[in-house]
């Protein structure tokens, strides 16, 4: 093919129809073994051909105007008529000069506009701006440190934009926008020229006065002849939104709003607007004013669909907030595509779409759960998948929040006088445990919230109201308020209270509307002149520092081990409403001191009738009608069952159990021992199996001991380990 066309290779060629000659020249931009390995070129309407010719010093020839008719260009035989008809005529015209050689099909990407309609490339006049220097200084201020992009990782891609950044297009042809301020300059009606007399005379003012008085000295003309024309093209909606830091507050004058907020502190945006938007903003913000418009620039993931597609009007998978704020039944989903603007086979896939995603349509979150949800992804990194579940779950945490408040100010009662949390110093061992957990909650947001770990903060809030303050505290402090205790209540109210204000505080960033509703029902103490939760202080590591006892949350934590054990054997042996008696056997004294410690939050969050301690017997039975769980190397519990179960009725219930666990053991086992396992399995999914094995061979350890007990209940009665059997 090469051999072919060397005899060409700097020759010219004259064009059949228009006499024009056309210079043939070589490239490696051709791919030579695709199709002939000749192709044409047309500098005036294409991107990649307008590069080629100004490397090649071609002419820019324009053969289709700007109404989609083709130019005097082309001769008069086609000048006029449409671009589509014109094709069709020149096909002609090559099979009557025999110069017609066949056609092929060829997959191409075909650019076209909303209305479907072909997009030509056009030479237009455009106004550009020189970026090679401001890109200079925005690289610097990321290299230097003056400017931090979190995450760091954004940095890379940083350099390689401003590193390879052309002039910039900053003029449109739209009819909304800022107007360009440039005035083409003409006297008594004529166009004077620019010095190189290549091109009209063009002055640029912020008015048309400043622009008149700028062309009047350089034609050394009175003003009064001097004729202006404002171009009528507008700004880049890129360019206007650059100078926005700065133009909003006023600019250029450098007083008011500008001289005290600019420059600002952070910025936080998608992370695809680094180049578009954020590169451009620190350009203009060092070129006009002579600083950075911010320091710190947060970069947050996009977010998609549930399946993880962009959200798009043309897929028709777009989510409105709205509906999920407000809720939106799947008629009305599907209402509103129908009457959009999709094409009617688009749009019943989109309709097809909703119905499986939401067949009960979108429940109503409200906007606190809406918020919540969005920030406990990770948004420094992969793109966020926008699931309603995951926001119906928030509305449900919110829930549970208002639920404990109205718990603690019932207990609370009339005339509670709240102390500042300097001032509560507990001594229970649950009102210790939980305000060190409080304590540590703070920390861990503050810490989080400097690192921009926005889903670190809200999971550590969630864990604290969820699993420390409701499902723990609010439980273990119920016999406390019920009791004759004065002294004990009145400190459990002030630990209440010191858990659901600054609770609130720590979460209202993120549940705003829902936090300052029951903050402003929480009795406050005299110091405490905040009008709203909005601008009361965030709660901080320093003000809480006497609360920290590493100790006692070690301890609760092997306290809560007891916990588990006996509701893992309440489960295994289907105890709802029964609080049956239970016993613990330690072998281990330090242990023993925190049992004996947490003994009543022991039984109360174990739903046991008593709850005893024993020193422990190695190798001893569980007498009949008692069952035994494992809480640690050093400790077991027994939970007395009889009369609260009928073993003959459960004994084939948990044999069939067995059977499917042995099974399902089995099969995964094998799967794993399979040949090309470890070499065709991910990391992540042997670890999995791994897990789901480890998991259902401790369930079956679990049935096993179960089967000995119902065996031994079915036989006869017993009594409960005591002293004496030790």
């Amino acid at each position: 093919m090469i051999q072919r066309f060397t005899h060409l290779h700097g020759k010219r060629l004259r064009h059949p129809f228009t006499g024009r000659l056309l210079a043939v020249i070589t490239d490696p931009l051709v791919e030579r073994d695709l199709g002939t390995g000749a192709v044409k070129v047309t500098p005036a309407h294409s991107h990649a051909d307008y590069e080629l010719g100004k490397q090649h010093g071609l002419p820019l020839v324009s053969v289709i105007g700007e109404d989609g008719a083709m130019t005097a260009e082309c001769g008069d035989w086609l000048q006029g008529l449409n671009r589509f008809v014109a094709r069709e005529k020149v096909v002609s015209a090559l099979k009557e000069t025999g110069l017609y050689r066949g056609m092929k099909d060829h997959a191409m990407a075909l650019p076209h506009s909303r209305s479907g309609d072909v997009v030509e490339n056009l030479l237009k006049s455009q106004w550009f701006l020189r970026c090679e220097g401001m890109a200079q200084r925005a690289l610097e201020a990321v290299e230097s440190g003056r400017l931090k992009l979190t995450p760091k990782f954004h940095e890379k891609t940083w350099r390689t934009w401003l590193s390879n950044i052309s002039d910039w297009c900053i003029s449109r042809q739209l009819w909304w926008g800022h107007q360009i301020p440039a005035y083409q300059v003409s006297v008594s009606g004529s166009c004077d020229l620019g010095k190189d007399g290549s091109d009209a005379l063009w002055v640029v003012g912020r008015t048309e006065a400043e622009a008149c008085r700028k062309a009047s000295g350089i034609l050394k003309k009175p003003e009064e002849e001097v004729e202006l024309m404002r171009d009528a093209d507008v700004l880049d909606t890129w360019f206007s939104s650059a100078l926005f830091p700065f133009a909003a507050l006023g600019w250029p004058r450098k007083v008011g709003d500008l001289q005290e907020f600019y420059p600002n502190s952070l910025l936080e945006t998608g992370s695809d607007l680094l180049f578009f938007w954020v590169a451009r903003m620190v350009m203009l913000g060092e070129q006009l004013t002579g600083e950075l418009p911010f320091s710190q620039v947060f970069l947050h993931a996009l977010v998609r669909d549930a399946h993880g597609r962009k959200m798009s009007k043309s897929l028709g998978n777009v989510v409105d907030p709205l509906d999920v704020i407000h809720g939106a039944s799947l008629q009305d989903l599907q209402g509103r595509l129908r009457d959009g603007n999709l094409e009617p086979r688009e749009a019943a896939i989109a309709v097809e779409g909703q119905r499986r995603d939401f067949p009960q349509g979108i429940p109503e979150c409200g906007t606190d759960a809406l918020r919540f949800a969005l920030c406990s992804h990770r948004v420094q990194g992969d793109d966020i998948n926008l699931d309603v579940a995951t926001v119906l779950s928030s509305r449900h945490f919110c829930n549970k929040v208002w639920n404990a408040v109205r718990f603690t100010l019932g207990a609370l009662g009339e005339g509670f006088a709240p102390r500042t949390p300097e001032e509560v110093c507990p001594s229970s061992p649950m009102d210790r445990w939980i305000l060190s957990r409080l304590y540590h909650t703070a920390a861990d947001c503050g810490q989080r919230f400097r690192e921009y770990e926005l889903h670190l903060v809200t999971s550590t809030i969630h864990h604290f109201w969820l699993h420390n303050f409701c499902d723990v505290y609010l439980e273990s402090v119920k016999p406390v308020l019920q009791s004759r205790d004065q002294s004990r209540i009145l400190k459990t109210r002030q630990t209440l209270l010191s858990c659901a204000d600054l609770g609130l505080r720590l979460l209202s960033p993120f549940m705003p509307y829902l936090t300052e509703e029951l903050w402003q029902r929480l009795p406050k103490p005299d110091a405490d002149s905040a009008p709203s939760i909005c601008v009361a202080g965030y709660p901080g590591a320093g003000q809480l520092a006497h609360w920290c006892r590493p100790a006692d949350e070690d301890n609760f934590l092997l306290a809560q081990e007891v916990v588990r054990a006996a509701r893992a054997l309440r489960v295994t042996y289907r105890l709802t409403r029964a609080r049956p008696p239970v016993y613990l056997l330690c072998s281990e004294p330090a242990a023993h001191r925190v049992y004996e410690e947490y003994r009543e939050p022991l039984q109360t969050l174990s739903l046991a009738g008593s709850l005893e301690l024993l020193p422990s017997s190695k190798g001893a039975e569980p007498p009949v009608g008692w069952v035994r769980g494992r809480v640690n190397d050093h400790t077991e519990i027994y939970m007395d069952l009889q009369g609260l179960v009928d073993p003959e009725a459960e004994l084939p219930r948990l044999v069939s159990r067995k059977k499917k666990l042995e099974r399902q053991i089995l099969e995964l086992t094998a799967r794993t021992q399979a040949s090309g396992y470890q070499e065709n399995v991910s990391p992540r999914a042997r670890a999995e199996c791994q897990q789901k094995i480890s998991s259902l061979r401790t369930e079956l350890v679990q049935l096993n001991q179960a089967l000995e007990s119902f065996g031994r209940m079915a036989a006869g009665l017993g009594k409960p380990p005591s002293a004496a059997d030790e």
